[in-house]
């Protein structure tokens, strides 16, 4: 059962505009806010490795968003949720692949500037994702029903598994 061309533009906006505005402000604008991005100069492999786990964060980000557009017909904003349960792409590999790689830009970004000041962000962080877990898991259990809870029961939350 195809879903319309217009639900998936729908989508594809409401997702683009939520990448921003979660996204993008806790893994880039607030970081900047907290650091003005100034670095205390870390070595160079430390800088052009954090740089590359940076860029890579950011693309599993956009990815993740992406399947919720291409799958689900939806976006990860709760106002506008999927039509499906995304469980496709790296979501056969752990439920929470945005969660993890935006902690993970954080921490590398730490690492990248030299900055203290972002680890105690990141943990601020994890303990308002555990909130929001606590929100968001209930939820899709009564959206989706015996699908996430197989699916929960299948995929492990937070530590990625080797294979699908």
């Amino acid at each position: 059962m195809g879903l319309s061309a217009s639900r998936r533009v729908h989508a594809a906006v409401g997702s683009a505009v939520f990448l921003v505005a979660a996204p993008g402000v806790v893994a880039g604008v607030i970081p900047w806010l907290l650091t003005g991005w100034r670095s205390s100069h870390p070595p160079v492999p430390v800088v052009a490795l954090g740089s590359i786990l940076v860029a890579a964060g950011a693309v599993l980000v956009m990815y993740a968003f992406a399947r919720f557009v291409s799958e689900g017909a939806g976006t990860p904003a709760p106002v506008a949720p999927t039509q499906r349960l995304v469980v496709g792409g790296l979501y056969r590999y752990v439920r929470n692949p945005m969660y993890l790689a935006v902690g993970t830009m954080i921490i590398v970004q730490a690492l990248l500037l030299g900055r203290a000041s972002l680890l105690g962000y990141a943990g601020i962080y994890a303990v308002v994702i555990a909130f929001v877990r606590g929100y968001e898991e209930p939820v899709l259990s009564a959206r989706y029903g015996d699908e996430y809870r197989a699916y929960r029961r299948a995929v492990p939350g937070w530590w990625p598994r080797l294979r699908p």
